[in-house]
């Protein structure tokens, strides 16, 4: 599940005034853009759900809010919720800002343009059903082109917001790359990154790279608070730890009940060579009732692994099972292989040197 289905609509990038625990970022923008020294294109890199994209369109909205003559009286990138830029930006209808990300296959594509064309909204269920393409298309990222040619609504900036550049397949992304190389005047591209070393070297080379951190357990701790205000304090403890620094990924385990499934993962791994093989079972099975939950069991699994190796009596064993974990659930998405198996050989590998 993507950072935006969770985080809710009135909090998706576009519409979020709020970002936490990324001061050093947003003053590097905001100092470049003071100083005159803001480099056409970057690539914004950092952990899934940590909040690239809320920064992406926090900057983007900015430049297309600020006065130029003013720039020593900005000292955050802030924009009034009731201004016309903050309004256009929210709703997707900012005539000087052009968002690419993955869209509806070809098939749902047709669904929603009927819904629309009919004047009828689709459900909640209806939504939920749809499906997006594996890859940014190609014949979107050339729309870019015709974006740029134009004159901005003010003579002020155009931005484009690509999230995230990790979903261009070989063709979308060389055409990225000829934009890059020859950008317009005034034009900002900024690259959302969750993977950037899987990325043509070329495409980083001519961005300027701005890193996000990991949240600190408190920051995410105070953002379940505010995202998620009926949740108790212990939960949100707990799901801060777990989270590794990722508010989106906290708000997928909460809304995903992962505190219950961690826990009945950590009886039967604490249980050792004495499990129960019926509960095992019964875990396994509860594992690979849908997709997004496999991927769940398999996120939390993998971080046992990892923070118990130093602590593990059997360090070696505990390496090299976190090793043959993250490879047998890589085969299990290459090659189609039976979730259920795959997830019952790993646990019954780590109870064996737990």
């Amino acid at each position: 599940m993507s950072t935006d289905e969770t985080l809710g609509d009135d909090c998706l990038p576009r519409r979020n005034s709020f970002l936490l625990g990324h001061e050093y970022a947003e003053k590097m923008l905001l100092d470049a853009w003071k100083n005159n020294s803001l480099h056409n294109s970057w690539l914004i890199t950092g952990i899934e759900g940590i909040g690239k994209a809320t920064l992406a369109y926090r900057f983007a909205r900015f430049l297309l809010y600020a006065d130029e003559n003013k720039k020593e009286s900005y000292t955050t990138l802030n924009v009034p919720e009731d201004s016309q830029a903050f309004r256009l930006v929210a709703n997707d209808a900012h005539p000087d800002l052009k968002v690419l990300e993955r869209d509806y296959t070809e098939t749902d594509r047709k669904k929603v343009m009927k819904a629309i064309k009919d004047g009828e909204a689709m459900s909640d269920e209806e939504l939920k059903g749809l499906k997006k393409s594996a890859f940014i298309r190609v014949d979107d990222v050339r729309t870019i082109n015709e974006f740029l040619s134009k004159k901005s609504s003010n003579d002020g900036w155009r931005v484009v917001i690509i999230d995230s550049v990790d979903d261009m397949n070989a063709a979308s992304a060389n055409a990225v790359l000829k934009i890059l190389e020859e950008p317009p005047a005034k034009a900002l591209m900024l690259l959302v990154s969750h993977n950037p070393n899987r990325l043509l070297p070329t495409i980083r080379s001519r961005c300027a790279k701005l890193n996000m951190q990991p949240l600190d357990e408190n920051n995410v701790a105070s953002l379940l608070r505010r995202y998620r205000p009926d949740t108790e304090e212990k939960a949100v403890k707990e799901l801060a730890h777990l989270s590794s620094g990722s508010i989106g990924k906290a708000l997928t385990f909460l809304d995903k009940g992962a505190m219950d499934i961690y826990a009945r993962m950590l009886d039967i791994l604490k249980s050792g060579k004495n499990f129960k093989l019926a509960d095992m079972i019964e875990f396994c099975d509860s594992t690979v009732k849908d997709e997004d939950c496999f991927y769940l069991v398999q996120e939390l699994l993998l971080k046992y692994l990892a923070e118990n190796i130093r602590t593990c009596h059997n360090m070696e064993a505990m390496l090299e099972m976190w090793e043959k974990a993250n490879h047998s659930f890589d085969e299990a998405d290459r090659l189609n292989l039976d979730k259920k198996q795959v997830m019952l050989n790993v646990l019954y590998s780590i109870c064996k040197v737990v």
